[in-house]
């Protein structure tokens, strides 16, 4: 039987996130955790006039329904990329380009 002494004890996020690492997929886990924070930074309505999220080398391409949406959205674009980079916890995207 083994056995575990505290000294080698870790929480299991920490655990999941060292695996994550390990296989080098830790990158595509927060993106994809920040494609699902979408909605929760911007609201339903917006969320809903959203056809596509593409994360590719930390800029964020947002595809909406609407064109004067998307020219709206550019006003709050630094705020949006900060609201997005704390639902993550890192700072994962420094542009967002809307398409």
């Amino acid at each position: 039987m083994v056995e575990f002494s505290k000294n080698n004890e870790k929480k299991i996020d920490q655990v999941f996130h060292d695996l994550l690492r390990a296989y080098g997929i830790s990158r595509k886990y927060d993106e994809h955790r920040m494609k699902n924070e979408w909605e929760n930074v911007v609201g339903q309505t917006i969320a809903k006039q959203t056809k596509s999220l593409i994360i590719d080398k930390e800029i964020i391409y947002v595809r909406l329904n609407s064109p004067a949406l998307r020219q709206e959205m550019g006003y709050s674009k630094s705020s949006l990329i900060k609201s997005l980079n704390k639902a993550v916890g890192k700072e994962l995207i420094n542009d967002i380009v809307f398409l």
